[in-house]
């Protein structure tokens, strides 16, 4: 039975993460279908957590029913892409803002340690966990809930485009040095600097993402 409050069940919620991180790594993209039989085999539990976990990413936005083929992870067009990305520069731009008031010395100390890790972890698959942890303790140090909240929901429809950027060494290096600018103007509690620079961080992650989509499709046209 699904609990009252509709979260997924315990096991459906253990295959509902197992499918997101999927999603987020690669490992699930975008058009492959979900059938229940298979995944309920590959994860070891029955077939209604995992009709419970589909049903949690369907809510989420990030698996549709196609017509004659079922659930598959959801394909977003050029224009949702470019809206995504908008949306992560207002929210993540106003986080940065608020941490320059907000965040304490703990925070910016964590952010800095953070930030020389990835440096460290160049672009191995690392890079993207402490990538996500950065901004993470960033928009945790703006200290506003509602934002936290807003931000949860971009994250997840983010997951659709699949692997991290800073697999790619170019971007990685370049990721690293962003991210000090931005600290460079939290350390002054300059809100309105560490604004434009977030803002300028997610936009070349938005440019980069754009190129790799074009380079992906190119090579589907070729084929």
């Amino acid at each position: 039975m699904i609990p009252e409050d509709d979260s997924p069940a315990p096991q459906g919620n253990s295959a509902y993460r197992q499918l997101l991180d999927e999603i987020r790594d690669g490992g699930l993209m975008p058009g492959d279908r979900l059938r229940e039989t298979e995944l309920a085999t590959r994860l070891g539990v029955s077939r209604t957590p995992i009709r419970e976990a589909i049903r949690q990413l369907e809510a989420d936005g990030l698996v549709a029913h196609v017509p004659r083929i079922g659930a598959s992870v959801r394909q977003l067009d050029y224009a949702e892409v470019m809206e995504l990305y908008e949306m992560r520069a207002v929210l993540e731009g106003t986080a940065a803002r608020l941490a320059a008031r907000a965040a304490s010395e703990v925070e910016m100390q964590e952010l800095i340690v953070l930030n020389d890790q990835l440096a460290e972890a160049g672009n191995s698959p690392e890079a993207a966990r402490l990538n996500r942890i950065f901004h993470a303790t960033l928009l945790d140090a703006a200290k506003n809930r509602f934002l936290s909240r807003s931000m949860l929901s971009l994250q997840k429809a983010l997951l659709i485009l699949g692997p991290s950027q800073l697999s790619n060494t170019a971007r990685s290096t370049e990721a690293v040095e962003e991210h000090r600018r931005i600290m460079v103007a939290l350390a002054a509690r300059d809100g309105a600097a560490a604004e434009v620079e977030m803002r300028a961080h997610i936009e070349a992650a938005q440019r980069m993402r754009i190129r790799s989509l074009r380079e992906r499709d190119r090579g589907m046209d070729d084929s």
